[in-house]
């Protein structure tokens, strides 16, 4: 069973830096979309950070300059580090990787697959 687990995430101050990580389990994903995306109180899921199978790499406008996103094919995991946080940052965080490779199995039908969420609260 393919699991995706969150960590990194808590309180900083404004200003401040967190490095949010994702591990999988259950396969490894060596080609695919690799995402995180983020969702404050009263507002939509979007998205923040994203590596395209291509290995192209694309951010949200307001996150430009400051977040980094990373992948470790080594260690099944991908990352976000998160510099210069602002207090408009905080919201729970959440990895995804949406994929037709489970190893070196193809699937037709494209996987989608989400973690539990991390909550990062910057305080002003």
């Amino acid at each position: 069973q393919v699991q995706l687990v969150e960590s990194g995430g808590g309180l900083v101050q404004s200003g401040g830096s967190l490095r949010l990580s994702c591990a999988a389990s259950g396969s490894t994903f060596s080609r695919g979309d690799f995402g995180w995306y983020r969702q404050a109180p009263a507002k939509e899921r979007e998205l923040v950070a994203g590596i395209g199978s291509g290995g192209s790499i694309n951010y949200a406008d307001s996150v430009k300059g400051r977040f980094t996103i990373s992948r470790d094919n080594a260690k099944n995991t991908w990352y976000l580090q998160m510099n210069s946080l602002k207090p408009e940052d905080t919201a729970v965080y959440y990895c995804n990787v949406r994929t037709h490779w489970l190893g070196t199995t193809y699937y037709p039908r494209q996987r989608d697959y989400w973690g539990q969420g991390t909550q990062v609260t910057v305080s002003s």
